[in-house]
């Protein structure tokens, strides 16, 4: 049996947090800032939330390395609009970890029939590709052509970037209990890194957009 995964979220970086956005804010009146507006940061930014006043929110990153199946691949890539993504690709590289996802509410005779169904479908991919380039087949054309073998299931990994104010948006979208269960996962293991994040340079931000409650806990899926 070759090598299975879960999905899994690394965070590579961040940039900006609280101070940025509130900074952000403040260049539309005086960007001086001194203890007593420091005080006031956590309102500015709980207000500009509320109000959707949300550029200064995209003076920030969050650089997180994702690996997925297909399904929560397209899940993030739909996301377009602050997000910059850049993926593995089996058009340019024979895909050899043959890493693939195994859903976790299965029960394990469906499992067995799932790992079984796609190690032949890995089998096939990699048999078709040697095939296609023996009969005279580009190595380009081949690594294009027989990625069609592969199914949903296979995992592909991703760079991910996002502005808080998309993230935000990501999040409301995919730590839903409306979403399907593996984005959703993969959404709250991002916003788990994001709190984890020394120092927490975005407590007030994530408590502005309802992320976290008030003592910094994450809240549960979004209804």
């Amino acid at each position: 049996m070759k090598e299975q995964h879960n999905n899994s979220v690394e965070l590579l970086g961040h940039y900006g947090g609280d101070l940025q956005h509130a900074m952000s804010a403040w260049t539309s009146t005086v960007r001086d800032i001194d203890e007593a507006k420091l005080g006031r940061m956590p309102a500015l930014l709980k207000m500009l939330a509320e109000n959707h006043h949300e550029t200064p929110f995209e003076k920030s990153s969050l650089h997180f390395l994702v690996t997925s199946d297909i399904a929560s691949h397209i899940h993030i890539i739909k996301h377009r609009i602050g997000v910059s993504v850049n993926g593995e690709s089996a058009r340019y590289k024979e895909l050899k970890d043959d890493k693939y996802y195994v859903p976790q509410d299965w029960d394990d005779a469906e499992i067995n029939l799932y790992v079984e169904h796609m190690e032949g479908s890995l089998k096939s991919y990699h048999e078709c590709l040697n095939r296609l380039v023996a009969k005279g087949v580009s190595r380009k054309r081949a690594k294009e052509s027989a990625r069609l073998y592969l199914p949903y299931g296979i995992q592909l990994t991703a760079d991910v970037m996002f502005n808080f104010r998309s993230f935000a948006h990501f999040l409301g979208l995919r730590y839903s209990t409306h979403a399907q269960v593996e984005i959703r996962d993969i959404a709250r293991q991002m916003l788990e890194q994001v709190v984890a994040i020394e120092g927490n340079p975005f407590q007030h931000t994530l408590k502005a957009f309802n992320l976290v409650d008030e003592s910094g806990k994450i809240r549960e899926a979004f209804e």
